[in-house]
């Protein structure tokens, strides 16, 4: 058996960045350290880091007072950050550099004129972070159907992407608004790290005979991933943990690739190459 390994799954600067954080916050920080939400959505990870002193919770108040709050990598509303001062707690932020630039740019199209169109999905907490910053007038689709022509039709509108968006989608959106817009401003905020680890994993899974997407069910990135890689190659198998998986998955495969999401640590892709490599191993005797 052939395995192949994507060298651009995983981990990405922004997750790296906000573990790097919070460690460090559980280091230093006075009183209880919290995350507001999980602060990746790998829940192997959080659950590491809870084992280090950082747990998530669910709302400010959930914190209590006079602790610490780190800022997941998606960002917060800018409401939600002023209430975590008022409420007299430590504020450390780990929102994602990338996360961060989407958000000024979904606030400086309200403020030129634009009617916002976020691309991202609805209830994602990047994307109700966005819609904070870009205004209540906000327009959210998770594809370019969504949208109806006629809700845009002869105005000035601009575009921002969710960060772990596909750029096909983006693409469609950009088809779909350009023929009847008076104006059309398209801030392609998608992470680069995500597009490349996309292309990837798709170049992969056409030369595989079955794919490994491993990271978190709720991680909007690794779902995408997952979706473009079956629509290459139909047996990818999306895992949160290499006990999941089942040797009659792979049948007579004799290439399988591993790809990941970006809150997937390297050690999760190196467990599940040991496996197949011991399936594969066990399959020949």
């Amino acid at each position: 058996m052939k395995i192949l390994i994507s060298k651009r799954g995983g981990y990405c600067y922004g997750v790296q960045r906000a573990l790097k954080i919070a460690h460090r916050a559980a280091q230093d920080s006075p009183g209880p350290v919290h995350t507001l939400g999980p602060i990746i959505h790998n829940p192997g990870v959080v659950k590491s880091l809870a084992a280090a002193g950082v747990s998530p919770v669910e709302s400010l108040e959930e914190a209590g007072s006079g602790g610490t709050i780190i800022l997941r990598t998606h960002g917060v509303t800018p409401q939600v950050a002023a209430d975590a001062g008022k409420l007299g707690l430590v504020i450390v932020d780990a929102t994602c550099p990338y996360v961060k630039i989407a958000q000024e740019k979904a606030s400086s199209l309200r403020e030129q004129g634009f009617l916002p169109v976020i691309l991202g999905e609805h209830e994602h907490p990047e994307v109700v972070a966005l819609i904070a910053n870009a205004g209540k007038d906000t327009i959210v689709v998770d594809k370019a159907e969504e949208i109806d022509p006629e809700w845009v039709r002869g105005k000035k509108v601009g575009v921002v992407v969710q960060t772990t968006q596909a750029s096909v989608n983006l693409s469609a959106l950009v088809s779909r608004l350009s023929p009847v817009c008076r104006e059309l401003l398209v801030h392609n905020t998608m992470c680069n790290a995500t597009q490349k680890c996309q292309e990837e994993a798709l170049r992969l899974a056409r030369e595989a005979d079955a794919v490994v997407v491993i990271g978190g069910r709720n991680s909007a990135n690794t779902t995408r991933l997952a979706k473009l890689c079956r629509e290459v190659q139909p047996r990818t198998h999306h895992i949160e943990d290499v006990q999941e998986l089942d040797p009659e998955w792979f049948g007579a495969a004799a290439t399988i690739a591993i790809t990941a999401g970006a809150s997937t640590p390297p050690e999760q892709m190196e467990a599940v190459s040991v496996w197949l490599a011991g399936m594969d191993a066990s399959r020949s005797h």
